[in-house]
């Protein structure tokens, strides 16, 4: 069951399509359902340092939040909404970019290493466990130049058509596990490849 959904990126225009603001990119397919409400201001909100939206899925409220740190201190916002809302690690999700996945596979896991993932680090630090579940987009490694550079850039102009394509999968993975939670989606969604082979270009 999942009670706490996190979409990590980093905020600020210039940021917002950029590889590490996968996990932002793949809300507006959620939202566009209508299913979720914004909430007001609240002593939450103006505590944990981000925004979010609430909906009932199933019987059960779901609380979608964005953090409004930068990713190296997402953990700072989470730990306080889970702490306000008594939400336990196990039951936050966390949608995020993911260097070890190529361009074009998403995949849903429960705990594992964080992969040099600084907002899962600080994420973990805040919980104290980091056994929360993950929805990971990949982006690939970069072939050349830092780590860091490669995931504040944007995507490629050959990698933007793919880009609905596998955002919809990221957002059927994470529709799947809010309405209909089961250990099997962690099997189905273990590694999903979004784009054909003959369209990867990283």
């Amino acid at each position: 069951m999942v009670d706490l959904v996190v979409f990590l990126g980093n905020p600020g225009k210039q940021y917002e399509a950029t590889r590490h603001n996968a996990g932002w990119m793949v809300a507006p397919q959620i939202l566009a359902t209508g299913a979720t409400h914004a909430a007001p201001p609240s002593q939450a909100q103006q505590k944990a340092g981000g925004r979010y939206e609430t909906a009932h899925l199933g019987g059960n409220r779901v609380w979608f939040l964005w953090p409004e740190t930068f990713m190296n201190r997402s953990g700072e916002c989470v730990g306080r909404f889970a702490s306000f809302f008594r939400v336990e690690p196990g039951r936050v999700l966390v949608v995020h970019d993911e260097l070890e996945l190529p361009f074009g596979t998403v995949s849903l896991r429960r705990g594992g290493g964080l992969g040099g993932h600084n907002g899962l680090r600080s994420i973990q630090s805040a919980l104290t466990t980091p056994e929360f579940m993950r929805l990971r987009i990949g982006i690939s490694r970069p072939q050349h130049g830092s780590v860091s550079s490669w995931v504040l850039s944007r995507f490629a102009a050959e990698e933007e058509p793919f880009l609905p394509h596998i955002l919809r999968a990221a957002a059927d993975c994470l529709e799947a596990i809010l309405h209909s939670p089961s250990e099997e989606l962690f099997t189905q969604f273990r590694r999903k490849e979004a784009i054909p082979p003959a369209g990867r270009t990283t």
